[in-house]
């Protein structure tokens, strides 16, 4: 069994922890927040998937960010939490199950509340932060987004990754 320090424990555990999705006072479903963040990136941006940028461990980074707020950190867990009871309540079947059109008009629907926007505008900027940040931060491998806006990073580069 590989040892595993802390730190590293910490970052895996954010984006895979159990999101237990209620239906009333009954237990509907389980899921990970790292398992709905992968769809639902890829429902906002499919360009990253086809791009091959990783925005998922993105969010892993972002979610162990020192300046990153834990109100911030939280709203994300309860957003994928929220995400998940809306497609319960509109399709009895949590999100990562439901078919492309039925996960868009989930989509809709929590955007026309005040969390559902603010929540996917949120996530939106993670995924363009992924997509057009510096490669030293694991993401935008191979330049790949700044290559699809035909983009020339800024000079100097970072030598290490400040996240």
């Amino acid at each position: 069994m590989k040892n595993i320090n802390r730190r590293s424990f910490l970052k895996v555990g954010f984006l895979s922890s159990t999101v237990l999705i209620m239906n009333g006072c009954e237990l509907f479903g389980i899921t990970t927040s790292q398992e709905t963040i992968a769809v639902l990136q890829n429902d906002l941006f499919p360009k990253a998937e086809e791009l091959g940028i990783d925005t998922v461990s993105y969010m892993s980074i972002i979610s162990h960010h020192s300046r990153i707020s834990k109100s911030d950190k939280k709203f994300i867990k309860n957003g994928v939490k929220w995400l998940n009871e809306e497609a319960v309540e509109l399709y009895k079947k949590s999100y990562i199950n439901l078919p492309s059109q039925e996960r868009q008009s989930v989509l809709n629907s929590i955007v026309q509340t005040k969390w559902g926007s603010s929540w996917l505008d949120t996530m939106m900027r993670y995924i363009l932060e992924a997509s057009l940040g510096d490669p030293i931060y694991g993401s935008n491998k191979k330049e790949a987004g700044w290559k699809w806006l035909s983009f020339e990073g800024g000079q100097p580069r970072p030598k290490k990754a400040f996240l």
